[in-house]
């Protein structure tokens, strides 16, 4: 993830809040149709997580805007998942979130790149 004061520096980034581990705010233009429309994003980086959310108010945000959030929170050679856990595991508080995670002390494991 990259570092705190590189994210602050993101010109469509209009951070509410940070705390020692991450932050939260909104981002501006992520919405192709309507680019005034805010997001709301938080980020942090505890637990041995670092972790991106994003939400609209009345949708879910598409694999594009996903892809975007990931290349302003992320470097461009860290590799991040989104997971679909078991039923059992499965959490869901806001209906129109998706989250980004990547492990701090594990490398990600790919399928080859020919299935990717």
């Amino acid at each position: 993830m990259k570092a705190l004061e590189e994210i602050l520096k993101l010109p469509n980034l209009m951070v509410i809040d940070t705390g020692e581990d991450g932050g939260m705010g909104h981002i501006i233009g992520l919405d192709p149709i309507k680019p005034n429309r805010k997001a709301v994003v938080v980020w942090s980086n505890g637990g041995g997580w670092d972790h991106v959310s994003v939400s609209w108010r009345t949708r879910c945000p598409t694999w594009e805007e996903m892809c975007r959030v990931k290349d302003m929170f992320f470097l461009p050679e860290e590799t991040c998942i989104q997971f679909h856990p078991a039923k059992s595991e499965y959490v869901n508080f806001f209906p129109y979130c998706l989250h980004i995670w990547r492990p701090q002390t594990a490398t990600v494991e790919l399928p080859p790149k020919c299935m990717i």
